[in-house]
């Protein structure tokens, strides 16, 4: 028989991981399927003629945000669990920053509610195409700064995972260098926001390191749970 231990480790993996891909899926829908195509930057008047005209297509993008902020949450926990057995400590302090970093998207997300309420209520439509592009503005910045403690959870959880013996040191160093992409992006965002093609040519070259934490979380669906068991009975 499985120890409780053992049991806990394997659903956790399937818990992190599957909250990992639901949460890039629900990424996708909110960025490129649903507000960020009406989004017209600095165009308040094209802004407010796509959020009026495609209204409902905004409450989905504003859904995909709340399920984002969820599975932060069980992801987490399953992460916290999984990477215990490496250390303790580090795996705490990583799933806080998670948590930290969740409760700034929270706060952040507040400003698509103030939209949310320009939409519904008639006395509000006028000053819709005037106010929109602030709060999406404060979204994105509020959420970027989330980023930054983000990007420490994921330099955590990458030298977790090349430490823990179980799970592929690859994944450890695509999520170390993925740490890299989040800092340099969103720290010359902050620091140095008159430079945003910089900025934006930093976001492509660190593209792919930064969807290090997907791998992690399509491995933990896959193999998660094998590669537990094999190191456990390894151990013992």
């Amino acid at each position: 028989m499985q120890k409780m231990s053992e049991i806990s480790i394997q659903k956790a993996a399937q818990i992190a991981g599957v909250s990992i891909v639901l949460m890039t899926l629900a990424a996708v829908a909110a960025t490129d399927l649903t507000i960020g195509p009406l989004i017209v930057s600095g165009n308040a008047t094209a802004t407010e003629e796509n959020i009026r005209a495609s209204a409902m297509t905004f409450r989905l993008g504003v859904l995909s945000w709340i399920i984002i902020l969820v599975c932060d949450v069980f992801a987490a926990w399953g992460l916290y669990e999984f990477l215990k057995p490496v250390n303790k400590g580090l795996s705490l302090i990583s799933a806080w920053l998670r948590l930290v970093y969740a409760a700034i998207l929270g706060a952040s997300m507040l400003n698509l509610a103030h939209i949310l309420v320009l939409i519904n209520n008639e006395n509000y439509v006028s000053a819709l195409g005037t106010q929109v592009l602030f709060f999406m503005d404060s979204f994105e910045s509020l959420w970027s700064l989330g980023l930054l403690v983000f990007g420490l959870h994921i330099f955590l959880v990458g030298y977790l995972t090349w430490k823990s013996g179980y799970v592929p040191k690859i994944l450890g160093i695509w999520l170390i260098i993925g740490f890299f992409g989040y800092m340099i992006t969103h720290l010359s965002g902050l620091l140095l926001p008159q430079f945003s093609n910089f900025n934006k040519i930093m976001g492509w070259i660190f593209i792919i390191p930064m969807l290090g934490e997907v791998a992690l979380g399509l491995w933990l669906i896959i193999k998660g749970r094998k590669i537990v068991l094999q190191s456990k009975n390894t151990r013992t």
